[in-house]
């Protein structure tokens, strides 16, 4: 698409044509109609019309400022609009004067020495399609080898691929002049190779043995599809792209199969060798094709969501199985063509051996009537010699229609003879016929035997995909019982939770409540206890006192009544009256410890090991009175033995566990466990 821009500032200076090698003129710079969409042509271009409408050749010419889209010119990318073109480095021109529009589109200057400026447009256009070429080839290998089948030529990617190969054959090709007008076609640079390459001349005369193909473009698209099928059209690019000297009488000296690009594309083709490739060319409109490249192929979004691979590679099968299936199908009425032509050819066979044999049969009829005619002939002959001359007048005219009927029963022997070759001679093409017939059944048999291989592999595949599915979902179904049993488990342990933390709470108001009424009893009775105390003390240190005097009295009266035996009976009178006393004396703090117990507050531990120790008591629960250590019950207050009493438990009244006899332990578990706080 072009589009003229006003004439450059003032100091441009004019440009010429520089003379070209054979004595003609280099063209201009080739440009595009402005909507009519012609090809590019590399012949020279009409000069710039003067204002008056005259060519004035020595008339300064500003360089045309406009933008062209890379492709091959053709009518199918006139209605596009021109991509961005990237930044460049682009070299400054040698000549000073020459004036640098948007893309830096000069023509030759006169004053350059007859050196002209390299064409920057064509060097775009050779690198866009060097790189498109690059994306084509890519994205045919990858997506072939993740297809893992041969392709065929409605796959769109390849289809793209020969698209590209085309525009870059037509890049810079010479227009051949003919009476109808000027023709590109590169089929003449394709032509070639054979020349350069034996092993091409037979795809070059399958080509031109194509009974659909009228044009040098459809004869040169299914050149190149017959050289990728051969797996060879890297090795016949560069062949054809070393020879330079022949290019050139079919391309610009600045086309991509001219410079180092097309030499570069040529190596990228030897990845396609890993491809296959089947193409029928039979009812294959080559001629008419449009080769426009669809570049939505090509730029995709990079933020695209891939499928997941479990999905692709289902996809992946079930589009291979169905590719079997339909292929069975094909080969299956194929198979049953071929059997109705062979049942045919054999009954033609069959009829035609028949035919044979009554030839041979009416050729040995024949053969014996004419030995017999010709018996005949020489016994009339040896009569009409012998005979009268009237006799032998009507011999000659019986021998004459023996003679006619001889040359007609000769005529048609010969028919016979010719017919029977004939017979023969198709009897053999037949039986060639036949053989290939038996030998594309037995091709076909084995390609069928294969792909029921490989769609019992794929069943196999299935039926263990399916499974790993049904084992997956299973899996899911117990981890999501799990997790719903796991949760409702989770349920009743915060409620659990909730519960002990209200527990807690009340425990806590217990505890600081029993904290708060012992810091009330302690500051109540604390000097009480004290004093108490030290009554308990020194009633202690008299009741040592007196044990003491009771027992050096009994020694006494032990010497006393060893000395006087008279006076025995009345010796134990003092020790009963001494245990009296001790025990009156005991009283005493055991009334002021009795007061102080039944007073409204809980006892401390001292208080009751003192009233234990003063008055030993037996348990209530086991009733022996074997053990000197008693305990009290801080629940019941009952007094009870170390086995009776070993459990401990947090009462409300408390701020530790307390000792609590068994009884009260069980009670107070039961209690806990049903209450719900």
């Amino acid at each position: 698409m072009a589009e003229t821009s006003p004439p450059p500032a003032s100091g441009a200076e004019s440009c010429s044509e520089e003379p070209a090698r054979g004595g003609e003129q280099l063209p201009e710079e080739p440009r595009r109609a402005p909507a009519g969409g012609a090809d590019r042509e590399g012949e020279a271009g009409p000069p710039p019309a003067s204002p008056a409408g005259q060519s004035e050749p020595g008339s300064p010419v500003a360089a045309p400022f406009f933008l062209l889209y890379p492709g091959d010119g053709g009518a199918g990318f006139a209605a596009r609009p021109p991509p961005q073109q990237q930044q460049r480095a682009w070299r400054t021109p040698p000549s000073p004067g020459s004036p640098l529009p948007f893309l830096l589109l000069s023509y030759p200057s006169g004053g350059g020495g007859g050196k002209h400026h390299p064409n920057y447009l064509m060097a775009n256009e050779r690198m866009n399609l060097m790189n498109m070429a690059k994306l084509s080839i890519k994205g045919l290998i990858e997506s072939a080898l993740n297809l893992g089948r041969t392709l065929d030529s409605d796959y769109a990617p390849l289809q793209q691929f020969f698209v590209v190969m085309e525009h870059c054959l037509k890049h810079g090709l010479k227009a051949k002049k003919t009476f109808l007008g000027q023709n590109k076609s590169f089929w003449g640079p394709l032509e070639l190779v054979e020349k350069l390459v034996p092993e091409a001349a037979e795809i070059t005369a399958s080509v031109k043995d194509l009974p659909g193909l009228k044009t040098p473009v459809g004869r040169g698209r299914a050149w190149l599809r017959l050289a990728l099928m051969q797996k060879k059209l890297s090795e016949y690019m560069k062949a054809l792209i070393n020879k330079k000297e022949l290019l050139s009488e079919f391309y610009e000296p600045n086309a991509l199969m001219m410079e180092e690009e097309g030499a570069i594309i040529a190596g990228l083709l030897v990845g396609l060798n890993v491809i296959d490739a089947n193409f029928c060319m039979k009812g294959e409109d080559l001629d008419s094709q449009v080769g426009v490249i669809d570049f939505s192929m090509y730029l995709k979004d990079g933020n695209s969501s891939k499928g997941s691979e479990g999905d692709g590679q289902i996809t992946a099968i079930l589009d291979q199985k169905n590719y079997v299936e339909e292929l069975n199908r094909h080969l299956n009425a194929t198979v049953n063509n071929l059997q109705a032509k062979v049942d045919a050819l054999e009954k033609s066979n069959t009829k035609l051996t028949e035919e044979l044999a009554v030839a041979n049969n009416r050729i040995i009829t024949l053969q014996e009537e004419m030995e017999r005619v010709k018996e005949e002939s020489s016994y009339i002959l040896e009569s009409n010699r012998k005979g009268p001359k009237q006799d032998r007048t009507a011999e000659g005219q019986a021998l004459s229609e023996a003679r006619k009927h001889l040359k007609e029963e000769t005529q048609l022997r010969l028919d016979v003879e010719k017919e029977l070759e004939i017979q023969i001679s198709m009897r053999q093409e037949m039986e060639l016929a036949m053989k290939m017939l038996e030998k594309d059944v037995c091709e076909k048999q084995d390609a069928l035997v294969s792909l029921r291989q490989q769609l019992d592999d794929l069943r196999a595949l299935k039926h263990e995909l399916a499974f790993k599915l049904q084992s997956s979902d299973l899996g899911v179904k117990q981890k999501s019982e799990l997790n719903s049993r796991l949760e409702e488990k989770t349920n009743q342990m915060a409620a659990t939770i909730k519960q002990l933390e209200q527990r807690l709470c009340r425990a806590e108001r217990g505890r600081r409540s029993a904290e708060a009424d012992n810091r009330l009893f302690k500051q109540d009775f604390g000097d009480k206890i004290n004093s108490l105390q030290l009554q308990v003390d020194q009633l202690t240190r008299q009741r040592h006192q007196l044990e003491l005097e009771l027992k050096l009295e009994r020694e006494r009266r032990l010497q006393n009544n060893r000395s006087i035996p008279g006076k025995g009976p009345q010796k134990p009178q003092p020790k009963m009256d001494g245990k009296h006393k001790i025990q009156e004396e005991n009283v005493k703090p055991k009334e002021a410890l009795d007061e102080s117990h039944r007073l409204p507050s809980h006892p401390v531990d001292e208080q009751n090991q003192l009233l234990l120790s003063e008055k030993p008591q037996m348990c209530q629960l086991c009733r022996e009175d074997g053990s000197r250590t008693k305990n009290v019950c801080k629940n019941c207050t009952g007094t009870f033995c170390n086995a009776c009493s070993t459990n401990e438990l947090p009462l409300p009244s408390s701020i530790k566990p307390e000792r609590v006899c068994n009884p009260c332990h069980e009670h107070l578990m039961r209690q806990y466990s049903t209450s719900p706080s």
